[in-house]
């Protein structure tokens, strides 16, 4: 007790960023004082409920020692399965509520808010279910009869010495009146078990009697030393212009000058009344990532924010966002210089090369002695790394409950959105936000599954006035008004006189609102750069690409092509390949193991990157065949689009990789006949009276917004030269007509689009049903006990497959780790695979049966982790485990090798080939996996 309260006030003095105190402080009579000494006190009384026969009874020697006392107790046996309804933080959360009535004069129903903290501290606050069953069995609590007055005497005499001690006494009167916000209890309930998760570490606290000879404070001190905690980061407000901002940020080159939507975005910051969220759209160029992180910057300091949260919506364009992050943080006041702690959050970053540097550097905590002198940084005590002035992936901040707990993180937008899912210990998911800037990227990537819970985790984050920026190429109006109406808690935040202002087709477009406020908007010019995309359609066929193409590519040429579907990629690069060579077309999709994916990513850059760059860039014909993977974040450029028809803003996105970037003069060093940005639009039936689109693009997209984007598309389809695609003065007026209300189309198409209209609808409804079954429920009012709080939930299972699962609405899938049988029967690592960054040869390497593999090659094996396809899920999914665990290696499992433990192998002959499930696999680096039912073979 004493030490968990010691640690709470060391993490309040030292750990805890300045608004999440502020947030607390705010609730209470006397402000932060009183709020450090709750903290304090509610850390300190946590384990209460362990003064229990239901709790002392579990060992007869202490239990016989306390019956001496006259504490009887029946047996554990004797109590039976009755137990399980006194667990000691229920048990805890009733007496501390019936001590404040009894002792203190409070009324019951003030209690809860306070001791709600003491029920919840093992991640799951009570039901009023358990706590009335454990009303119903006093037995658990207190001996009846003569011992009964013995334990409450002990009970109380405990909780009175904690009062006194911790400095409560005096102020429980005071807070008889208070109503504590749920984000308040929330907050709280999580600082207590982080200092219980500390206090309860034996290398920080060694049990008695190995740390008997040192006093309270020794320990405490000692103990904190070793934790090492990072402190948060305290930004200070930058006072420069804001071209000097991202000049001295972003290592701008000399000369240049930043974006008007950048600026704007500055000036918009520092105009608000209070940090909140502001919606930054705009076209993709347009520096939106370096204009969070600014405005990130302002808000940080305006709000006493600690870190920053960069939320992205694949575990890809998390890894190439965490360079980017630390690139900054080497520039940025407060963390320049200073030793902060940084995280990679997503479920295969122990394999990123960037952050597993970072991890390489710290060791396991364990305390150390006052005395001893501390090592410069990157030198170590006892083996254990210990570290100065740098950015750290520490050692107790890692794990799935506490990873999140780092000031700085990149991660995917599963992390933010497991903090709107019922799970175990999701208040420590809340304290990580609570105390950072979000920035949520990508925003238009979201469907209606995933929203219903951004938006409940926007509601509880305006609660804690936590300031968020969103990044979008575009949203559609709909969408920006629920995001700002959730995050400010009004319906009416979107004023008329805002609205008005910014005309439906405002574009780039700012949008801010503070928590409760009313919404701002400012509409800047976008950047003097422009794009006239010529819009065709092209009929649905294998020879009629292949024909096109060799006519546009007549003089050389690089073409990007974009299915929808990983089969159609791979349909479409066999035909390609029979036309104009192997070695004239690459394929990218997101059926690669791990390596090749990230192979793939660079490749692309290398190839088709900034002008400036890279000079590898092919000189004669290329066609890229890809799936979405080329719709986001990697910066390449072609001399053509061919795109299967996709909801328009996602076409949009395509075409942003359609003359990214100028290539001399009015484009003169593409070919003659590709010098003016060309999109060709197929996956459909042009000729049907209706457009019909394949049915892949059906299955992944729905038809109601397939035939909607071929609806706006219709003036650029029909008008040819005439009426171009203008990027980014026509992206706003396609989304919003994409995605109104009124109709679109000619007036043969309407029965076709009310039926699909009326199945979108259908399909909707559905997910935000299914969505609301594990999600948190709303802020409640002031006062009302979290008891339920997590209630019907998920349990332990938030960032794991089946939690990933929940929030984004995908059905279970299947990830195993490739490895190669050879002819002898032994097993090793991919033959094809490059160096790792240390030159160390990665290809075949011995993976043995019957012994532990090195760390090396176990860590290598593991890097080709691949999801498998959907037909790999359902009842197909129970049978393919089934079958992939008769390769069963118990060398390979358990602590011994951690990157292989618990790994489903799949293992392909030397052809590169295996069966499975009744479905043949080839997988080859250049195309990936390729499944196909075994009869098609």
């Amino acid at each position: 007790m004493e030490d968990s309260a010691a640690v709470a006030g060391l993490l309040w003095d030292r750990w805890l960023p300045v608004g999440v105190r502020k947030v607390i402080a705010e609730a209470l009579p006397q402000g932060e004082p009183e709020a450090r000494a709750l903290a304090v006190w509610l850390a300190g009384v946590h384990d209460i409920g362990k003064a229990t026969p239901a709790f002392a009874c579990q060992v007869d020697q202490l239990a016989d020692a306390m019956r001496d006392q006259g504490l009887e107790m029946r047996s554990a046996k004797a109590f039976g399965p009755d137990r399980r309804i006194a667990p000691h933080g229920l048990a805890g959360q009733v007496l501390l509520g019936e001590w404040l009535e009894e002792q203190h004069g409070w009324v019951s129903a003030r209690t809860g808010q306070f001791t709600v903290a003491v029920g919840g501290h093992h991640g799951v606050p009570p039901e009023h279910g358990q706590i009335k069953a454990l009303y119903e069995h006093e037995e658990l609590l207190r001996t009846p009869g003569a011992s009964g007055r013995v334990w409450r005497q002990v009970q109380t005499e405990l909780l009175d010495a904690c009062a006194e001690r911790f400095g409560v006494a005096e102020r429980l009167g005071g807070w008889r009146a208070v109503r504590l916000p749920q984000p308040v209890q929330v907050l709280l309930t999580a600082l207590v078990i982080v200092s219980d998760w500390i206090a309860s570490n034996p290398d920080l606290f060694p049990y008695f009697p190995d740390g008997a000879s040192r006093s309270d404070q020794e320990r405490l001190a000692a103990a904190w030393r070793g934790l090492d905690l990072p402190a948060p980061w305290q930004a200070e407000e930058p006072d420069r212009s804001a071209q000097e901002l991202f000049t001295s940020r972003f290592e701008l080159p000399v000369g240049a000058e930043i974006r008007p939507v950048q600026e704007a975005a500055v000036g918009l910051a520092r105009e608000m009344e209070a940090p909140g969220l502001m919606i930054v759209e705009a076209p993709m160029g347009e520096g939106k990532t370096e204009a969070a992180l600014a405005v990130a910057e302002i808000f940080a300091a305006r709000s006493g924010a600690g870190g920053v949260f960069f939320a992205l919506p694949t575990m890809a364009t998390g890894n190439a966002m965490f360079p980017r992050l630390l690139d900054w943080l080497g520039r940025v006041p407060g963390v320049a210089g200073s030793r902060r702690s940084v995280h990679l959050a997503h479920s295969k970053a122990a394999l990123n090369e960037d952050f597993a540097g970072l991890m390489a550097r710290t060791g396991r905590v364990v305390a150390v002695d006052v005395d001893e002198a501390a090592p410069a940084s990157g030198q170590k005590r006892g083996g254990q790394h210990r570290a100065g002035a740098e950015l750290v992936a520490h050692a107790w901040l890692r794990g799935r409950k506490k990873a999140m707990l780092a000031s700085f993180v990149a991660g995917t937008i599963d992390q933010l959105l497991f903090a709107g899912l019922k799970s175990r210990h999701l208040a420590l998911r809340h304290l990580a936000v609570a105390g950072k800037v979000v920035v949520i990227d990508e925003a238009h990537a979201y469907d209606t599954y995933m929203s219903v819970y951004l938006d409940r985790v926007l509601s509880w984050l305006g609660a804690y006035r936590v300031p968020v920026v969103v990044l979008s190429a575009t949203l559609p109006a709909s969408r920006r008004r629920e995001l700002v109406t959730a995050y400010s808690g009004r319906a009416e935040a979107v004023a008329l006189k805002e609205t008005e202002a910014a005309a439906p087709d405002a574009y780039p477009l700012l949008t801010a609102v503070a928590p409760g406020g009313v919404a701002l908007t400012r509409r800047p010019q976008a950047s003097a750069r422009s794009t006239k995309v010529r819009v065709e359609r092209l009929a649905d066929g294998l020879d009629v690409l292949a024909d096109r193409l060799e006519s546009e590519l007549i003089d050389g040429g690089c073409v990007l092509v974009i299915r929808n579907t990983v089969r159609r990629v791979l349909e479409t690069a066999r035909a390609l390949r029979d036309r104009f060579g192997t070695e004239n077309v690459t394929v990218a999709h997101s059926c690669f193991v791990d390596l090749d994916r990230a192979g793939k990513d660079s490749t692309l850059l290398r190839l088709f990157g900034p002008p400036e760059k890279t000079s590898d860039r092919p000189t004669g014909r290329h066609i890229v065949v890809a799936s979405q993977v080329a719709e986001q974040s990697l910066d390449v450029d072609f001399d053509l689009l061919v795109s299967d028809l996709c909801p328009v803003d996602l076409l949009l996105q395509r075409m942003g990789r359609l003359h990214r970037h100028r290539r001399g003069q009015d484009q003169r060093d593409r070919p003659e006949h590709l010098r003016t940005a060309r999109c060709l639009v197929t996956g459909a039936d042009w000729t049907a009276d209706v457009p019909a689109p394949v049915r892949g693009s059906v299955a992944v997209y729905g038809q109601y917004a397939l035939l909607r984007s071929a609806a706006v598309l219709l003036p650029h389809l029909d008008g040819g030269p005439r009426r171009p695609v203008r990027l980014p003065a026509d992206i706003s007026p396609l989304v919003q007509n994409a995605y109104g209300e009124g109709p679109v189309g000619p007036d043969h198409w309407q029965d076709a689009m009310k039926a699909a209209r009326e199945r979108f609808e259908r399909h909707r409804d559905d997910q935000a049903e299914r969505a609301a079954v594990f999600r948190l429920g709303d802020v409640g009012k002031p006062g009302r006990p979290l008891f339920g709080w997590v209630a019907a939930g998920v349990g332990d299972t938030d960032d794991t497959p089946a939690g990933r699962a929940q929030v984004r609405d995908s059905r279970d899938s299947l990830e195993v780790v490739v490895v190669q049988r050879r002819g002898d029967g032994s097993l090793a690592t991919l033959p094809w695979l490059d160096p790792d960054g240390k030159g160390r040869r990665r290809a075949g390497l011995d993976l043995p049966q019957d012994a532990t593999p090195t760390r090396f090659a176990a860590r290598t094996a593991a890097s080709c982790g691949l999801r498998l396809p959907l037909q790999f899920s359902g009842e197909t999914m129970d049978r393919a485990i089934q079958e992939l665990e008769q390769l069963y290696l118990p060398n390979w499992q358990g602590r011994d090798s951690p990157w292989l433990s618990d790994q489903l192998i799949l293992a392909l002959d030397e052809d590169c080939q295996t069966h499975l499930a009744e479905f043949a696999l080839r997988y080859s680096p250049s195309d990936g996996l390729e499944v196909t039912r075994d009869a098609d073979d």
